[in-house]
């Protein structure tokens, strides 16, 4: 299914569970992921809620306009969706550039949040960013996006997980390098920029912050930062995961939306 912004962008969504059902999440994939990235934690929450999930612009079946993205845009795209679907209120969680993304709808679109969910993410990734951000883009257009795989492997998953769980580390890959070199520069271009650290005390809804013990993309220290500076958050260090938990370990996350949905 798809649903149209502001500007004409056509984002394609996916419903898990009744749609009608009084409650209500939307979640948001990583960097170079697509809805799929959510299906086993949708899965189980749509027990009890609604669950949308969705192709952020650039990513998955989206469209995937030419020149600047900024988490704000990708934001508002969400409450265009939830306006197409007139959710008037939901829990969102995200996931890496998701997270991001959650925290800048939430500090945009403060009515629309009933609570949050904040895996292996940041507010900001620090003053090198910029120029980090841009190495990897500009590699993954110059070389292509294969070969960044064995990077984002050692990134995405803990040692344990690459080496018993192939099927969904071979879809991670599959999904990554199908994106559109253009669109994948733009979000890294997007990520090096971003900046939600001044709209963190805004933020007031029950929040759950997970992060993997082994992370090191988004490291502990950036998940204790938000959960320092967003009031009555829950900060959870997940044993032995990495950068990914909501593959890594979708039963532990799904329990952790289900207490704030």
């Amino acid at each position: 299914m798809f649903a149209t912004t502001r500007d004409g962008i056509r984002i394609g969504y996916t419903i898990f569970g009744n749609p009608d059902a009084p409650k209500k999440v939307a979640l948001i994939h990583s960097l170079a992921m697509d809805r799929t990235f959510w299906q086993p934690v949708a899965e189980d929450l749509a027990k009890d809620a609604a669950v949308l999930v969705i192709d952020c612009r650039g990513h998955g079946a989206s469209d995937k306009p030419q020149g600047t993205y900024t988490v704000d845009q990708f934001a508002d795209d969400l409450a265009d969706v939830l306006d197409h679907l007139g959710w008037a209120q939901v829990t969102v969680g995200g996931c890496s550039m998701g997270g991001c993304v959650t925290l800048a709808f939430a500090i945009r679109h403060k009515a629309r949040v009933k609570s949050l969910a904040l895996c292996d993410t940041t507010a900001w990734y620090g003053e090198d960013a910029p120029k980090s951000w841009k190495e990897r883009a500009d590699k993954g257009v110059a070389d292509g996006l294969a070969s960044l795989i064995p990077f984002q492997k050692s990134r995405w998953f803990s040692d344990a997980f690459n080496a018993t769980h192939d099927d969904v580390v071979q879809h991670c890959n599959k999904v990554f390098v199908a994106n559109e070199p253009h669109a994948y520069h733009a979000s890294c271009i997007m990520l090096g920029v971003a900046d939600m650290r001044a709209g963190l005390a805004g933020i007031d809804v029950p929040t759950r912050i997970v992060v993997g013990e082994e992370d090191y993309a988004t490291p502990v220290a950036m998940a204790e930062y938000l959960h320092a500076h967003i009031k009555g958050s829950q900060l959870t260090i997940a044993k032995g995961a990495r950068h990914l938990s909501p593959l890594e370990i979708p039963a532990q996350i799904a329990a952790k939306l289900r207490e704030i949905i």
